[in-house]
């Protein structure tokens, strides 16, 4: 009869010395890495969609002259940040568009003071066509009789265009979503506070997208950032009114104020912003922080 293997008595208390010696390396493991997360300092910055691009490229130079603060960006549109600053989940937004007096008056309600505005740039809002469309200028009281409720104007044909390849020559209106800074822009000056922009149009989330969808559609209009132009698509220069001169959306255009459809790049701190959110704005404000608004499609402060 084989005999039954023995078992060694201090196996139990090896294993456990084992496994508590591994969880104390792990502990060990992990407390040396705290210090290093804790020492990296990060700041919450989100909002305008039309600024995403210039707001990445302000984190990922910033990160590289100040490696020990992390500045993390996401889009969502002027609104969404402007919702997260009154929320506190915020440092800086980045907004497209002016707050408004009852976003305001729940930022301030909540954080007990005021949020802090600075203008960081310039952006023209351009008219874009698809590189195959011929028009030649667009004014305002033109985009409003395309854009507006009740405006009359829904073919090529009406602005001198032969759209024969659309149907019914048809113009196709590409818009953005509603809590856009730039829809809320784009709807006020064409159109004032009272009237509505017209149903029927394709209303993107992003510049980007607006500008990517016009590249594919001949019969295509729509507006977006100056900085989301590329070769796939085509800016319309823009006059204040019917018979006016018409100007291409460039940055000499908008500092001398001749580009009828140009606006200010907000950012918004919380009302008592921390150290490294005051020193991130002092850096964007600098030459090197102005040259990244140049390199990105946008103007510069300037002399304006």
């Amino acid at each position: 009869m084989a005999s039954s293997p023995r078992r060694n008595p201090n196996l139990p208390g090896l294993a456990l010395c084992i496994f508590a010696c591994a969880g104390l390396q792990a502990c060990t493991a992990e407390r040396g890495a705290q210090p290093e997360a804790q020492s990296r300092l990060v700041i919450q910055n989100a909002g305008s969609d039309t600024m995403v691009n210039l707001a990445q490229a302000w984190a990922e130079e910033y990160a590289r002259i100040e490696p020990g603060v992390s500045v993390e960006v996401s889009g969502g549109g002027s609104g969404t940040g402007i919702a997260a600053l009154i929320n506190g989940t915020v440092d800086i937004v980045n907004s497209s568009r002016k707050i408004e007096p009852d976003e305001l008056e729940k930022a301030t309600a909540a954080a007990g003071i005021g949020p802090r505005q600075y203008i960081a740039g310039y952006d023209a809002l351009a008219i874009f066509t698809h590189p195959s469309n011929t028009l030649a200028s667009v004014s305002l009281e033109q985009l409003a009789g395309i854009y507006g409720e009740n405006g009359p104007i829904h073919r090529w044909e009406q602005l001198g265009i032969d759209a024969r390849f659309c149907r019914r020559g048809e113009i196709v209106l590409i818009s953005r979503q509603s809590n856009s800074g730039t829809f809320h822009y784009f709807r006020e000056a064409l159109l004032g506070r009272e009237r509505d922009m017209r149903l029927g149009s394709i209303d993107l989330h992003g510049s980007k997208d607006v500008v990517e969808l016009i590249g594919r559609t001949p019969c295509a209009i729509g507006y977006s950032g100056m900085g989301y132009a590329t070769h796939e698509v085509r800016m319309v220069p823009v006059s204040a009114k019917n018979g006016a001169p018409a100007y291409a959306p460039t940055a000499e255009n908008v500092l001398n104020g001749s580009y009828p459809i140009a606006r200010p790049l907000y950012l918004y701190l919380k009302g008592r912003p921390s150290e490294p959110s005051r020193n991130y704005i002092g850096w964007i404000m600098s030459p090197e922080g102005q040259r990244i608004v140049a390199q990105t499609g946008y103007v510069p402060l300037g002399n304006k």
